[in-house]
């Protein structure tokens, strides 16, 4: 179950907790509390991980075209 999920399950049952007491807002304050925890956890989502492995994946390809292109360019001054 991933975070979010989770979280939303267990904001859904405080909430039906807190309908039926007094404590209208308990809910607001326990779900800010939670994501103040997940926030110091700093996690982030799959989908902005997914982007960021992407754009990792891309910048060691380019290192790699550029560090052949690099050693050609040393062994063609070698050459001269």
């Amino acid at each position: 179950m991933n975070n979010a999920q989770f979280l939303n399950d267990l904001s859904h049952k405080i909430k039906e907790l807190v309908n039926s007491s007094p404590l209208v807002d308990l809910d607001k304050n326990i779900h800010a509390l939670i994501q103040g925890a997940f926030t110091k956890m700093e996690l982030v989502s799959r989908e902005e991980f997914d982007v960021q492995a992407e754009v990792l994946r891309n910048a060691r390809e380019k290192l790699t075209k550029l560090e052949a292109k690099l050693a050609d360019l040393e062994l063609q001054l070698k050459k001269k």
